[in-house]
């Protein structure tokens, strides 16, 4: 499982290479494919060619107009003009075809949160809750914050955290909320691209992170003419 890739080609390819490595069965994508990075239209075709579900971020649907980015913060807004301006039409037309949630697959996929699947960041336990109670099934998956974490509640105490990569975690009781952390823009101090290795069977999730060619990402994102502060903060994972 994956999510917020960004536009960042050099860190999907190093995150598509350890799920080979690992042989998952089914890939699932909570959605931003594009927007902060330089390379949208290759990370939307990989995420089209790769994945059994895609859902749709807040910063697809403001490329696509679904949604006003107004909203948006200034260099979020930037990108999602320059990725509209320069997106194949194939790119576009596929980031028509998304929803931010489904509720078909054996757990809950959401980009946001149950409750608000575009913009919600559940950053809290009291957040957490307040999904859990919503969310029909017992596990789901967000995605929108860039930050891997977890939430727990077992026999009504709740537990939070941010989890570091190699972390493997016994989901079989309670109820959770997992976020597999951002390919594309790590913000948990760890550049690192992040993705999620979740066992459905066993009701196990392994939080994994990946090298990759940052300076490349950035090199792109320069090139393109965007904001330079969207390469440099790459290196730092923020």
């Amino acid at each position: 499982m994956l999510s917020d890739v960004h536009g960042n080609l050099p860190a999907l390819r190093a995150v598509l290479d350890d799920v080979d490595g690992a042989q998952t069965q089914a890939l699932w994508c909570l959605g931003d494919l594009v927007g902060y990075g330089a390379q949208p239209d290759e990370c939307v075709r990989a995420v089209s060619e790769r994945c059994d579900v895609c859902l749709a971020g807040n910063h697809d649907l403001g490329v696509i107009d679904d949604i006003d980015i107004a909203d948006f913060s200034p260099h979020a807004a930037r990108a999602a003009r320059w990725t509209r301006d320069h997106a194949d039409r194939s790119t576009l037309e596929f980031l028509r075809s998304l929803d931010p949630s489904d509720d078909g697959e054996v757990i809950g996929l959401y980009h946001a949160s149950p409750r608000d699947p575009v913009w919600e960041y559940v950053l809290s336990g009291s957040q957490a809750a307040e999904c859990m109670d919503f969310m029909p099934p017992r596990v789901a998956a967000i995605g929108h914050s860039h930050v891997a974490l977890r939430f727990t509640r077992t026999n009504g105490r709740m537990e939070g955290e941010a989890v570091a990569g190699g972390t493997r975690l016994d989901l079989s009781e309670g109820d959770w909320l997992v976020n597999p952390g951002s390919v594309g823009q790590p913000r948990d101090g760890d550049p690192r691209a992040a993705w999620l290795l979740l066992d459905v069977e066993r009701w196990t999730a392994e939080w994994r992170r990946v090298e990759y060619p940052v300076a490349d990402a950035a090199a792109a994102i320069d090139e393109a003419g965007l904001p330079t502060s969207l390469g440099e903060r790459l290196y730092l994972g923020q």
